[in-house]
């Protein structure tokens, strides 16, 4: 099976999951998506680092859905999403995605 880059999968989730929240006006349709993306995320980096790393790396991903709430009051909700969306798919790259280069 080809090696599945989880930089955009996460990155995808965050943004995708807080985009169909937000045009469907269905919170749960949303955590759908973030959930999905998550999980398909966590599968590849537990074979590619193991169940350390992935758990570390899902608990980043789950921490920056969270902190992407406060955030938004800050700096409005389009940038705080693609902000810890940002920082998640680097983490995903860092840890796990770049080992296939």
């Amino acid at each position: 099976m080809p090696k599945l880059t989880t930089a955009p999968i996460a990155a995808a989730g965050l943004v995708g999951g807080y985009a169909t929240a937000r045009w469907t006006k269905k919170r749960q349709l949303g955590g759908a998506v973030l959930a999905l993306a998550g999980a398909a995320a966590h599968q590849q980096w537990r074979r590619t680092t193991g169940p350390r790393t992935a758990t570390a790396l899902t608990t980043a991903y789950v921490a920056a859905f969270a902190g992407s709430h406060p955030l938004a009051k800050k700096i409005g909700a389009w940038p705080a999403v693609f902000a810890v969306a940002g920082g998640v798919a680097a983490a995903a790259w860092a840890v796990s995605d770049r080992r296939g280069e």
